[in-house]
């Protein structure tokens, strides 16, 4: 779904259509070429920033497969004609606040509070601290998916000196930054604020404590320990303080240059805030838009601490990676909910749009999501069963293995084998598991009313007279002709002044043959379940 460290290929038709492109990566590439032509070209750098304060989740993927959708839209746009580099940046030499709810061994991360979180034991035992374990599994992430990007850590940054520069000269416009930062703040939080943080040499807290005197010259700061009371000096530089959040976002931007990073809606005001900082040291703010959030089933923030919503973890036990990609593509500045029930809607819109592509012109092509989710390369891949298809498919037959529902497909499509069709095969282990997880526990078959019942007898013998080859279309007709009779709506004539059918006829199929309140085209459904199969299911519900 990404560069993958490829070189880029394209023609300048491509890069022509891109220049008028309307896909939200192109509207974002176009301000960026404007940037980067305005100051005369040289180097671009992407940036995208992870807090790993708890483990990662879906939105930071979200981050990064966005600002990389935009590299891949500005890279064409400019016939590569600049170099490009995307650095995913944690602050992990952030004091560790609170302990998050979804991790072991909190007990003991209690001990640790207000430690850099490279400096606090991994409560999993696989790395030397927990931030570095956030930041392995980040990576991992990263590198599962393809991304082409370089990693850097805080506190790398810090030690190794690579910040002193900016933070001397933060240090030497301090009451600037105060000027800037004090009226964003709360009364209380006014009287001890400072952008610098010290890091206790005695106990190895991040502190928040006032900065009592500042000596430029020197390049140190002096504060009162808080157990203690004496007087500390120390330096800005090696590693001695850390930048609060937002002056060390500031100093990120005018330090490293950085032209290009997205943040979520909730941090309009805090860009607005770092940007006025990073101006302060001399910097340039970068260009980049505010994404909307991601919402848990209960519309709430998803929050890494609490860690709620979906994980990429889940996501990819369900469904393939490009949907995830999917699913970030579309409508980044409309709220979106990340639970387990978008997951099917993603999976089929994803192929459905692959289906499109090798058909389209090329001014369509660029503005097909798959274009953007595959850096300009989709594969060639056709499914003749979708996936809402196949959850039902496992729905109905209760299957719990793969070739149980390769029986069904293989006689639908004649040849179709988990050889032929790997990325099908695929899509039939994510059905199963989704299906076990999600759709079983809920089903729920009740019994038919006497009414109910006189319409699946019909249903039943309209089925008979039908030939176990017949099509979905054949089939369609005879079920809606049997919901004439049993559940006319007269208010909705069809094309030949006859009732037309009332949904309430699907819902009761559904609810009674699949146990379930929604079903995919009854039809298609019967063609590849097939019609004895139905019919069994029919003899069940009759049963009850």
């Amino acid at each position: 779904m990404t560069d993958r460290s490829v070189p880029l290929t394209f023609d300048p038709a491509e890069a022509e259509a891109a220049l008028n492109g309307r896909a939200w990566p192109f509207e974002e590439a176009r301000k960026l070429k404007e940037r980067v032509e305005k100051r005369g070209g040289g180097p671009v750098l992407f940036e995208t920033g992870y807090g790993p304060s708890g483990l990662p989740h879906i939105g930071t993927f979200g981050e990064v497969a966005r600002t990389t959708m935009v590299r891949h839209a500005f890279r064409i746009m400019t016939e590569d004609r600049y170099e490009t580099r995307l650095l995913c940046f944690s602050d992990d030499m952030d004091g560790m606040r609170k302990v998050p709810e979804n991790v072991p061994n909190r007990e003991m991360l209690m001990q640790h509070l207000g430690k850099p979180l490279t400096r606090v034991p991994d409560p999993f035992g696989t790395e030397a601290s927990f931030g570095a374990h956030n930041n392995a599994m980040l990576r991992r992430f990263l590198d599962d998916f393809g991304f082409e990007y370089e990693f850097a850590s805080a506190t790398d940054y810090y030690a190794e000196g690579r910040f002193d520069d900016i933070l001397l000269k933060m240090l030497s416009v301090y009451d600037e930054v105060m000027a800037i930062m004090l009226p964003t703040l709360r009364e209380e939080r006014r009287k001890t604020y400072s952008p610098f943080l010290p890091v206790c040499q005695r106990t190895g807290v991040v502190l928040q404590v006032p900065i009592l005197e500042t000596h430029p010259k020197a390049g140190t700061i002096v504060y009162a320990d808080p157990e203690t009371g004496d007087l500390v000096e120390t330096p800005v530089t090696g590693g001695r303080v850390k930048a609060q959040w937002k002056p060390d976002w500031a100093m990120r931007w005018a330090a490293l240059g950085v032209d290009y990073e997205m943040s979520g809606k909730d941090h309009i005001d805090n860009v607005k805030t770092s940007s006025k900082i990073c101006r302060a040291l001399g910097g340039t703010p970068p260009d980049g838009f505010n994404y909307e959030l991601f919402l848990d089933e209960n519309g709430e923030k998803i929050s890494k601490s609490k860690g709620n919503g979906l994980t990429i973890e889940q996501w990819l036990t369900y469904a393939s990676p490009e949907s995830l990609s999917l699913f970030m593509y579309q409508k980044p500045k409309a709220a979106k909910k990340m639970h387990f029930d978008v997951i099917p809607r993603a999976v089929d819109d994803y192929y459905t749009f692959l289906g499109k592509y090798p058909a389209e012109a090329l001014a369509a092509r660029i503005e097909n999501p798959v274009w953007h989710i595959h850096s300009g390369h989709p594969p060639a891949v056709g499914l003749p069963v979708s996936f809402t298809m196949l959850l039902n498919l496992v729905s109905a037959s209760n299957a719990e293995e793969p070739a149980v529902l390769w029986g069904f497909i293989s006689r639908y499509a004649a040849g179709a084998t988990p050889e032929s069709e790997p990325e099908l095969d695929r899509l039939v282990g994510y059905a199963i598991r989704y299906f076990a997880d999600f759709v079983k526990p809920t089903k729920v078959f009740r019994a038919p009313s006497e009414g109910e019942r006189e319409a699946l007898i019909l249903l039943d013998e309209a089925l008979k007279t039908l030939p176990e080859s017949a099509h979905a279309e054949t089939i369609q007709n005879a079920v809606y002709e049997v919901g004439r009779i049993a559940y006319p709506d007269t208010a909705k004539p069809g094309p030949d002044g006859r009732p037309g059918v009332s949904l309430t006829w699907f819902a009761v199929l559904y609810q009674l043959l699949l146990g379930q309140e929604r079903g995919p085209r009854f039809g298609s459904f019967v063609e590849l379940y097939g019609i004895p199969e139905t019919r069994a299911l029919i003899a069940a519900a009759l049963k009850r």
